[in-house]
């Protein structure tokens, strides 16, 4: 589905059935293709039936890339059709065992919102914050935890709670032309009933930029990906193809190409960047799928493309002092960031 099709214009129980028969194709990617399929299933109505799916997730989670994300979607999903004590359980043992993901906690705390529970609500994204913004920290935060802080600042507001530190952070974040402030005025849902035209109008340009924000959230294409070859993986394609050590001299200058590449494009005003990791078995079934011979270097750039549309890439450059993307263990910054 692309993403600018029409909500209405979507059958959203073909569309999961296409995702699952995918995440068939492409076992190590089911995690991701599933949840999306589960969904599209919620979005249908089909909510046991998505239940069903983040079940299917959890009986096989030592694979998993992100446990407390479904789960957190699983009890999201389990309140809205009438299975509340099941879901206020899973939100308890999430809250517990604080993931340091900020999407599961974003995701709970929206679900305790629409359901009323404000200061619980409240509460979970400062237990977010807590873990995951420690005060007096000087870097940016990343643009992961922005949604949590959003969402911290809207239940504030609505709870009538004075400004803090967080709540300012927020704000500087915020880039729409309506502050949160005003998109988070309680009083907004008064002005709709309103007989001014005046009144009614401001509504209705603050909702248009509060849609915008969230269709470009929802609408953002995937990254222009370099592909990176792990060592091992990088011997084990050149024993198998000789011809691409062309594209290939060495490992290290394999991973000088990637970083030198992503600056170019950087610098010429390509955004949102990132980086793919192969494996010789995901390339050669991808290879076949096209009808080609693993030994084509023309495939490397669309093996580096599909991976990236479904959603293997990694944010380039990663946050400071995060992991360097070329997997050797040092802090980008000391490594190839340097």
């Amino acid at each position: 589905m692309r993403p600018d099709t029409p909500a209405e214009n979507v059958d959203h129980t073909a569309e999961a059935a296409r995702l699952e028969r995918t995440a068939g194709l492409y076992p190590e990617d089911a995690e991701a293709l599933l949840l999306r399929a589960a969904a599209h299933l919620e979005l249908s109505g089909a909510r046991p039936a998505a239940t069903a799916l983040y079940d299917r997730l959890l009986s096989a989670s030592d694979g998993l890339e992100n446990p407390a994300l479904i789960r957190a979607l699983k009890a999201s999903n389990l309140w809205e059709y009438g299975h509340e004590a099941e879901a206020r359980a899973i939100i308890e043992g999430l809250r517990t065992s604080a993931p340091r993901d900020p999407a599961p906690w974003v995701i709970i705390a929206e679900s305790l919102e629409s359901h009323d529970e404000l200061e619980t609500a409240a509460e979970t994204l400062t237990e977010a914050a807590t873990l995951l913004l420690p005060a007096g920290e000087d870097t940016d935060p990343a643009p992961a935890t922005h949604p949590l802080l959003y969402g911290r600042h809207r239940v504030r507001r609505m709870l009538g709670l004075p400004h803090d530190a967080w709540d300012t952070l927020a704000d500087s974040l915020h880039t729409s032309p309506v502050s949160l402030d005003e998109l988070h005025d309680p009083k907004r849902v008064w002005s709709l009933g309103s007989d001014n035209p005046a009144e009614l109008q401001a509504e209705i340009n603050r909702l248009q930029a509060e849609l915008g924000a969230y269709r470009e959230a929802l609408s953002r294409p995937f990254p222009v990906a370099v592909l990176h070859w792990p060592a091992p993986e990088l011997a084990e394609l050149l024993s198998a193809y000789p011809t691409l050590s062309t594209e290939y001299p060495s490992h290290e200058t394999h991973l000088s190409t990637i970083e030198s590449s992503l600056r170019e494009l950087s610098s010429s005003g390509t955004a949102n960047l990132g980086i793919v990791t192969g494996t010789v078995p995901s390339y050669e079934a991808f290879a076949a799928s096209e009808g080609l011979s693993p030994a084509e270097a023309a495939l490397l750039p669309q093996y580096a493309t599909t991976l990236a549309a479904r959603g293997r890439a990694v944010a380039w450059p990663p946050q400071r002092g995060a992991e360097c993307w070329c997997g050797l263990g040092q802090a980008y910054d000391a490594c190839h960031g340097a």
